[in-house]
């Protein structure tokens, strides 16, 4: 994914060009906005494969863009990554919520924003490619065509929610801690607090509706599939 395309979304111009500096370092095309409305706009018009995105911004905010990008049948599955200022919990839950797949606290490493961009474009290379069909209990997971159906109906799913689900339901009855579920869609190394990939997995029962008990809390552990 060397040649893929980044959406870089931030009114500052120097952070704009640092980011803009380290991903053409990497061979990746990069476009530059500085508001929320510029992103959408550039969004529809380029569907880029991953967008960096500030959370404070003038006009729109970045939890909005989030918000929209998601809504969208057409963008919501572009990989989000959200630039946050201050690296505050509450900021990263917001949108975390809201769909986002990843975060960069400000101010961050240039080898660190490549090495999250690029684990993320490969996990969805990895998601396409991945041979894992899984059914169970009325739920389909096709990665081939990144779907999800439960009896038969559709379940739209984030890139990360996705990701989490899968992993779950492949081994019913294992038991991963949060770490672990973090390492199996993000890599080693990725630091994320266990609120995070709490709220992930409310997002995922919740559009689950009565089948997200399915995804059963092991206390003091983690998270299982239910066998």
């Amino acid at each position: 994914m060397s040649k893929a395309c980044i959406l870089v979304v931030d009114d500052e111009e120097d952070i704009r060009e640092l980011v803009q500096l380290n991903l053409d370092r990497e061979g990746y095309r990069v476009l530059t906005c500085e508001t929320g409305e510029q992103a959408m706009a550039v969004a529809r018009a380029k569907t880029p494969d991953l967008i960096v995105l500030d959370l404070m911004l003038p006009g729109i905010d970045g939890l909005e863009v989030c918000k929209r990008l998601k809504a969208d049948s057409s963008l919501r599955e572009i990989p989000v990554v959200m630039l946050t200022a201050k690296g505050e919990e509450s900021d990263i839950v917001a949108g975390l919520e809201l769909g986002a797949d990843d975060y960069i606290s400000k101010p961050f490493s240039g080898k660190v924003l490549v090495a999250r961009v690029r684990r993320l474009l490969r996990k969805v290379i990895e998601a396409s490619e991945d041979k894992g069909f899984v059914k169970i209990h009325g739920l389909v997971i096709d990665p081939n065509r990144h779907e999800v159906t439960l009896n038969d109906k559709s379940v739209t799913l984030t890139l990360t929610e996705f990701n989490i689900l899968h992993t779950l339901a492949r081994r019913p009855g294992m038991v991963f801690t949060r770490y672990q579920i973090v390492d199996s869609i993000h890599g080693d190394d990725y630091l994320v607090t266990d609120r995070a990939v709490d709220v992930q997995i409310v997002a995922l029962r919740r559009k689950l509706g009565s089948s997200g008990k399915l995804i059963e809390t092991v206390r003091g552990v983690g998270y299982r599939f239910k066998d």
